[in-house]
């Protein structure tokens, strides 16, 4: 077992207070949105304890198929879509021979691989995901009394479905918006939800979003999503090429390591109209709330239909003197998101840890306890014999 030392991402959209209170530091007043446990190349972790300390944990547990981060946003994330595999390979291979550097503000392929993730909410987490049956989008823009919205209700009459729904959003991309048309949009919003009208928050979150993000065709195509809210413990599943934006809270994500974006808005961010639509035209793909299933009497597991990444969340108490048993006894990352425990590994080693403290262990850790007051959460590789969580479509 090895302590971690992660690296911090200091995004602008970040909180300032929500991260360094979980990991008992004191803030700065800088952003700090995500913290990043894995082994991905762009912001790898190492190991932070012993004669080891400063290796990076590569070296000890080989690439991780999966990524966990901690995530804390104060305001909207951009708009985006992670492609499928196919999709990230073909563009990497493009842009690696192009020889775009691989920090340059214009790469949207980071790494040949996909991106399906899962978010658990830490604390009332607020997210847009995946596009709104037809019928609720003609209603939600039947009410907007501005020609912007007039035109866009026009087009998805002409063509409903998931299809006209892309197209749409192919427009707002495209074309030349003019903010003022924008700002017209998010006026009649705030007249209608003054007035106690909304569709499923629709008018009230353009506004909310539009007080960041002036004039961006992105606040009109929030319209177009889901309002989804997970209260602490719940958990949604968004599979490559699901468009969303993050709105507000603290979650952990954990998903396959990668780092490929394609934005279609809320940013000031390189912005990839094209790639964003091929992604969205392979079909929709799956967003769904995940049921966890118990794993003992003390542990949730949630493993939504992929190979990279289970997350399993295990609540100890005294109650269970020899401590709690976890799942996996493969490679894994674990975090410890409340109280106090001590992790117990198979060799007789144990390891203290606080909120915040992130620990790997490998296969030759064996079975993992933890005993105290607590809760860890732990990423870790699913095997064929896993039991996959039961998952709720939301559209």
């Amino acid at each position: 077992m090895h302590l971690l030392d992660n690296v911090s991402q200091a995004y602008e959209w970040g909180s300032t207070a929500a991260i360094p209170s979980f990991l008992r530091r004191n803030a700065d007043g800088n952003p700090v949105a995500e913290v990043w446990m894995g082994t991905h190349p762009l912001a790898p972790s190492a190991l932070g304890d012993g004669p080891v300390t400063g290796t990076l944990l590569v070296d000890t547990a080989g690439d991780l198929p999966f990524l966990l981060k901690v995530l804390a946003a104060a305001k909207p994330l951009s708009l985006q879509v992670h492609p499928g595999l196919a999709l990230a390979q073909a563009g990497f291979l493009e842009e690696e021979a192009a020889g775009v550097p691989i920090d340059a503000p214009t790469r949207s392929y980071k790494d040949p691989n996909h991106k399906p993730e899962m978010a658990y909410a830490l604390t009332t987490f607020d997210t847009l995901v995946g596009f709104r049956p037809t019928a609720e989008i003609l209603r939600i823009l039947a009410a907007i009394d501005t020609p912007l919205a007039k035109s866009l209700g026009e087009d998805l009459r002409a063509r409903p479905g998931f299809k006209g729904i892309v197209r749409l959003v192919e427009r707002m991309l495209t074309e030349s918006v003019n903010p003022g048309d924008v700002g017209d949009v998010v006026d009649a919003c705030h007249v209608l939800a003054e007035s106690g009208i909304d569709i499923k928050r629709a008018y009230v979150t353009a506004v909310d979003i539009a007080a960041h993000f002036p004039g961006d065709v992105g606040v009109v195509i929030s319209l177009f999503l889901n309002h989804l809210t997970l209260q602490p413990g719940e958990a949604a599943f968004l599979g490559a090429g699901v468009i969303h934006a993050h709105l507000s809270g603290m979650c952990l994500e954990v998903m396959a390591s990668s780092d490929n974006v394609l934005r279609a808005g809320l940013t000031t961010k390189h912005i990839n109209p094209e790639d964003l639509v091929r992604c969205l035209d392979k079909g929709m793909s799956r967003v769904a709330r995940v049921t966890p299933e118990p794993w003992g009497f003390s542990t949730e597991v949630f493993s939504p239909d992929v190979d990279e990444f289970a997350l399993s969340v295990t609540q100890c108490s005294y109650a269970e003197p020899d401590g709690t048993l976890l799942p996996s006894n493969g490679r894994r990352i674990l975090v410890c998101t409340g109280g106090e425990v001590t992790l117990a590994n198979e060799l007789g080693e144990r390891r203290n840890m606080q909120r915040g403290d992130a620990v790997y262990a490998g296969p030759e850790d064996g079975s993992l306890r933890i005993i105290g007051i607590g809760e860890v959460a732990q990423a870790y590789e699913p095997t064929q014999l896993s039991r996959q969580s039961a998952m709720v479509d939301l559209v």
